[in-house]
C-alpha cells in the first residue's frame, strides 16, 4: 500500500449485529489484507465483563474494552457505558504507542467521544463516518409524545440532528453512505463529505445457496434487520393481510430481534421467526427467499438489502433513506413511497417470471460491489500525514 496512513479506528459498534458493526469488521479485515497499519479500539462483545484485551494480527492491533454492569441498554445488543472514562489511561497509552496519523470515529458513542477527545488532546486529525440517522430514530421513538405535544417528535428530531451534526463538525473530513446525507452534512457542518458506500461478500451471499425449489408454490418474503419501530416493521402485518386478500400464497421469513418482535409474532402467526443468523446460515436464508421486503425509511444505506441482491433476491424498498440508492427501480427490485409500497409489493408478487428476472439483475449488480474498492476510496481521502499538527479541532471545541 506504499506510505499508508496509520489509522486509529474507534467504531461505536463492532461485535454486534448491525450495519455499523458489519462495516467496522470489514474495515479491519481490509486493513489486514492490505497491510494498513490500524489500531482498532472498541467495546468488548455484549455481556462480556472483565479486563481489557489486546490482540495483534498482521498490521492490525485490536483492543477490546469491556463495558461495565452500569451500561444503559439501547437495544438488545447495544448499550452505552457512562463509566467508560475508566479506560482513558489505557486508550491514551495505546495511542502513544501506535502514533496514529489520524483517528477515525463512526458516531457519538463512548468510543466516538473518546476518539474526538484524544484527537483534540494529541493534535491528531479526525475523520468521522456517519452510519446511523440518530435524529430520525429519536423522532420515531418519541412519536407517542405527539398525543400530548403534537410538535414534540419534530422538535426532538431537529434537536438531535443539531447535536449530532455539531459533534461531526469536530472532524476534518466526513463520510456518509449516500449523496443525500453528504449534502446534509456538508450544509450542517461546513466540512467536506465523501460518499462511503458498503460492500458485500458475493462468495458467501450467492444464489447457489438456495435449497428450495425455484417454482415452489409458496412465495417466501424475507426481512432481515432489527425489529424496531424506526425500521417501519409495522407495515409487514399489513402487507401479509393485503397478500391474503389478493389470494397470494406467501409467508414471511423474519431474521433479527428487537422490541417489536412480540407484537409481530402476534400479528404474523404464520411467519418463520429465525432470530439472529450469521455466516452460511444467514446466506442460505437469503437465497431461499423470493423477495426481500425492507420498509425502513431511516436506514442510511441498508447492508441487508445489498446482501439480498447478492443472493439473487430482488428487493422492495421505500423511497426514504439510503436503500433507494442500492435498488434500481424496476430492474433489481422496486422503490416506492411508503403510501404505495404495499400495493406495489402485492402487484410484483403476482408475476414470478418478473421476480426471477429481477433476481438475476440483482446478482449482476451486487458482483460489482467490493469492499476493497470502497475502503480504497476511504483511505485515499484521509488527511495526509504531514497535516497531523494542523488538526481542525480547536481548543474551544472541547473542554480542557
Amino acid at each position: 500500500m506504499g506510505t499508508a496512513p496509520r489509522v486509529a479506528f474507534f467504531p461505536d459498534s463492532f461485535h454486534e449485529v448491525n450495519g455499523v458493526a458489519h462495516t467496522a469488521r470489514n474495515f479491519t479485515a481490509y486493513a489486514k489484507r492490505h497491510g494498513l497499519p490500524m489500531l482498532c479500539i472498541r467495546a468488548g462483545a455484549p455481556g462480556i465483563r472483565g479486563n481489557p484485551s489486546l490482540n495483534t494480527e498482521g498490521s492490525v492491533t485490536e483492543v477490546d474494552l469491556p463495558r461495565s454492569s452500569f451500561s444503559i441498554a439501547m437495544e438488545k445488543d447495544l448499550s452505552f457505558d457512562p463509566t467508560f472514562a475508566r479506560y482513558a489511561g489505557t486508550i491514551s497509552r495505546e495511542l502513544d504507542r501506535f502514533r496514529p496519523d489520524l483517528i477515525h470515529i463512526t458516531g457519538p458513542s463512548e468510543l466516538g467521544i473518546f476518539g474526538a477527545y484524544f484527537a483534540w488532546r494529541k493534535h491528531i486529525p479526525l475523520a468521522a463516518s456517519w452510519h446511523t440517522n440518530v435524529h430520525e430514530y429519536a423522532g420515531r421513538r418519541s412519536a407517542p409524545l405527539a398525543a400530548l405535544l403534537p410538535k414534540a417528535p419534530g422538535w426532538i428530531e431537529s434537536g438531535a440532528l443539531h447535536a449530532t451534526s455539531s459533534f461531526y463538525r469536530l472532524a476534518k473530513v466526513l463520510y456518509a453512505p449516500n449523496e443525500e446525507l453528504c449534502t446534509l452534512l456538508e450544509h450542517k457542518t461546513q466540512r467536506t463529505c465523501h460518499v462511503m458506500r458498503r460492500g458485500v461478500d458475493t462468495e458467501l451471499f450467492s444464489p447457489t445457496r438456495r435449497t428450495r425449489r425455484l417454482h415452489d408454490d409458496v412465495l417466501i418474503l424475507g426481512y432481515v434487520g432489527r425489529l424496531s419501530i424506526e425500521k417501519n416493521v409495522a407495515l409487514l402485518p399489513l402487507l401479509q393481510q393485503a397478500l391474503d386478500t389478493a389470494g397470494i400464497n406467501a409467508r414471511f421469513c423474519i431474521i433479527g430481534h428487537g422490541g417489536e418482535e412480540a407484537a409481530l409474532r402476534q400479528t404474523l402467526p404464520n411467519a418463520d421467526f429465525a432470530g439472529v443468523l450469521r455466516g452460511e446460515e444467514l446466506a442460505s436464508a437469503y437465497a431461499n427467499m423470493d423477495l426481500f421486503v425492507f420498509p425502513s425509511e431511516t436506514d442510511t444505506f441498508g447492508n441487508v438489502v445489498l446482501e439480498a441482491l447478492a443472493s439473487g433476491v430482488p428487493a422492495a424498498v421505500t423511497d426514504g433513506g439510503g436503500p433507494k440508492f442500492i435498488v434500481t427501480n424496476e430492474s433489481t427490485g422496486i422503490v416506492r413511497p411508503t403510501s404505495a409500497w404495499i400495493e406495489a409489493v402485492v402487484e410484483l408478487t403476482r408475476n414470478r417470471t418478473r421476480l426471477r428476472a429481477m433476481g438475476e439483475a440483482a446478482r449482476t449488480y451486487a458482483t460489482g460491489c467490493s469492499w476493497d474498492a470502497i475502503f480504497d476510496a476511504v483511505v485515499a481521502e484521509y488527511p495526509s500525514p504531514q497535516h497531523r499538527i494542523h488538526s481542525q479541532i480547536s481548543a474551544e471545541s472541547l473542554p480542557q
